[in-house]
Order: C-alpha cells, then sequence, then structure tokens
C-alpha cells in the first residue's frame, strides 16, 4: 500500500529548511507554474531535465522557512540489493568511449553521461529519516525532497529524495546568484590521500576547462536579465561527504527584478554541468545514447509569493517508488575529449554513494539478488 506523505516539499541547507504543505493547484507542465508565479503564487517543486519531459510543480497550501537546516541523523540500516544497472559497467565504459570519439569530431566540447541502479529495500524507507540521514552526511546540511505526484499518475505517491550541493539559482530581491560545481574527485578517509586528491583536482587542466564550460555558460545565460554579473576566474575547491569539486560563485544584478526565480531556473536550465557544450549538441547526444531521464539532472526548488526563491540542480538523488521499497538512482560525469572511460565509470559510482550511505551506512553498491551487475 502507497505511503502518503505530509509535506510535499522540503529543502534544507546552509540557508535554513524550506517546507510545504498541501496543493492547492498542481502543474503537469512548466507554463502554467509560471503564469501562477507571475501572478503572485508561490510554487515549489521540480521539473524534468528534458525541455519536453514531465514537471511536478505545484501552488503549496502553506509555506514555511526555519532558519536552521534538517540537525541530521546517522544513516540508515537498510538491508538493500542491487535490482539493475543501466547500463553495466562494460557498456558504460563503451557508451563513453563512443561520445569522447564524437567528441573529437568536433559535434561537441562536452557530454555529460549518467547511468543508474535500481535498488530493492527488505523494509519500507521512511521519506523523512532518510533525509535527515542526507542532511547528516554533508557540512552543510544539504536534502530534499519533492512529492512527483503532480507529474501524473505514473508518479503518483512518487518522491524524488536527495542532497544535491549544486545551487542553480537563487533570487533575491534584485540580486540573482548562481554557483555551478564542475570537475570533481573522490575523497579519501586517508587525511593525506585526501589532500592529495584536493591538489590533484585544483591543478587538472582537464577539470579546470570542464569547469570553466560551466561558469561561462552561466555567464551568458544571465547576461539578459542582469545589469551586471560577476564571477571570479578561478574556481575553489569545495567538499562534500564523498567528492572534491571545482566551484564558482556568480552575483548578478537584475535588470527587471519582476522576473521570478522559477522563470530563471528554466532560462539557466539545463548547465553544461548536467548536459554539456553546445546544449543543443549535447542533449542530442544524450538523448540518442541514455534515452530520457526524466527528473534526474532536472531542477527541485520553491518559489515566493514575491517571486524569491532557491532552485537546486537535481542531483545525488533517486526516485523513491511509492510502496517505499524500490529507488532508482542517476549519476553522471562530464564527458571531454581526454577522459578516461574507466576514471568516468568511477566517478559515477562515486557518486552514488551519496544515496548508498544515507540509506545502508555503506558506499558500496550492494549484489544483484541474481548475480553481480
Amino acid at each position: 500500500m502507497a505511503t502518503v506523505i505530509d509535506v510535499s516539499f522540503l529543502l534544507s541547507g546552509r540557508d535554513g529548511t524550506v517546507r510545504a504543505d498541501g496543493s492547492v493547484r498542481q502543474f503537469a507542465a512548466r507554463g502554467p507554474a509560471v503564469a501562477a508565479a507571475r501572478a503572485g503564487s508561490a510554487v515549489v517543486g521540480a521539473f524534468a531535465f528534458e525541455s519536453d519531459g514531465p514537471a511536478a510543480l505545484s501552488v503549496p497550501g502553506r509555506l514555511t522557512r526555519d532558519p536552521l537546516p534538517l540537525p541530521g541523523r546517522p544513516p540508515l540500516n537498510h538491508q538493500v540489493t542491487l535490482r539493475d544497472t543501466r547500463p553495466d559497467a562494460s557498456t558504460h565504459r563503451a557508451r563513453v568511449a563512443t561520445v569522447r570519439d564524437t567528441i573529437a569530431t568536433g559535434t561537441a566540447d562536452k557530454v555529460v553521461l549518467a547511468r543508474a541502479i535500481e535498488l530493492a529495500t527488505t523494509s519500507a524507507v521512511d521519506e523523512h529519516s532518510l533525509s535527515e540521514a542526507l542532511a547528516g552526511g554533508n557540512a552543510e546540511h544539504n536534502a530534499f525532497c519533492v512529492d512527483l505526484s503532480a507529474a501524473g499518475p505514473n508518479y503518483r505517491d512518487r518522491l524524488l529524495i536527495g542532497a544535491s550541493p549544486e545551487l542553480l539559482v537563487s533570487k533575491r530581491g534584485d540580486r540573482v546568484y548562481a554557483h555551478p560545481y564542475a570537475g570533481s574527485a573522490a575523497r579519501s578517509s586517508d587525511p593525506v590521500a585526501d589532500q592529495a586528491a584536493a591538489q590533484s583536482l585544483s591543478s587538472s587542466a582537464k577539470d579546470h576547462a570542464e569547469h570553466r564550460f560551466v561558469v561561462d555558460y552561466l555567464r551568458t545565460a544571465l547576461a539578459p536579465f542582469c545589469a551586471d554579473v560577476q564571477a571570479p576566474e578561478t574556481p575553489v575547491l569545495l567538499a562534500t561527504g564523498e567528492l572534491w569539486h571545482l566551484a564558482t560563485p556568480i552575483v548578478g544584478t537584475l535588470a527587471d527584478p519582476s522576473i521570478t526565480s522559477l522563470e530563471l531556473a528554466l532560462a539557466l536550465h539545463p548547465t553544461p554541468a548536467v548536459c554539456g557544450t553546445p546544449t543543443a549538441a549535447a542533449a542530442a547526444i544524450i538523448a540518442d545514447v541514455e534515452g530520457p531521464r526524466g527528473f534526474y539532472s532536472g531542477a527541485i526548488g520553491y518559489n515566493t509569493a514575491d517571486g524569491d526563491g532557491d532552485w537546486l540542480v537535481a542531483i545525488r538523488c533517486a526516485e523513491l517508488a511509492a510502496d517505499r521499497r524500490s529507488l532508482i538512482a542517476h549519476a553522471g560525469g562530464g564527458i571531454v575529449a581526454q577522459s578516461d572511460p574507466d576514471a568516468e565509470l568511477a566517478e559515477t559510482t562515486t557518486k552514488f554513494a551519496t544515496i548508498l550511505r544515507a540509506l545502508t551506512g555503506s558506499a558500496v553498491i550492494p549484489e544483484r539478488a541474481d548475480s553481480l551487475p
């Protein structure tokens, strides 16, 4: 029997916790949600990676903010088996090599490829506990949980739940902020090895080039809306529980402060961090190689009645089924001309750790019920 959630939207992070209860209106498409936001309604939810993909957006009955993030809790201890990998490891390596060769022809500069794992749990997952475990797994207590029911019957009582570190866009009055993460390295429990990984990322020409694609894209995309856009030339190193990242804070002053945060999020999405560059060429390759992604690498967030709000890139997440006993998690990495298929596979494996650790206490992908992936 499906579990009915009492909070339709939850977003925790450094600036506090935003919650939404109930639903006055629901939107399975982006246009009507934008119209509601422009008319002065609060809007919360998620939209898919593909421009013609599903949306799960709604006008909530109540939107509240707590100045404190979720307190966090230790990882859960669910027993989990692997139902499927999409695709398997050897196929993903082959796809990386194929896309790398396509990039070499000049078709694109960067393409983000993702893979998925489908997990089954022996007992139902409580979304509140999992959200708190995700918040406890990173320094900023990032976590989100979004009811996808507004997207239609196929998504009824399904949840998108995760701990994204990446801000797509934030709006406060006439100020707009973005904080892209691109370029990453796995962390280590050994402090010496961990610092070596950070230093290697900091000096990696490949990762800096990948990061620059994202920063340049966001500055260009924000320019039509802003009187000025500022971003430092050199990214900083930031750490999540599993990864070191290159990150750059971007700040702009809006020429027209009446534009809503939802409109800005739709204008900026998808960034090269989850799609590639040029956007159209990369998206076409992703559609051909992966097929539809759905809500993974889309965006989740909220828009207040006055048009302010925060929208995050939907990564480090999983879609939790209505019965709360199965999850599909995705992880991706940016492919450029210098990419190594083995390293790219390892990067996705590392990124699965955010969900796995919170759910089971272990970062290891479990064995399949019948065989290894």
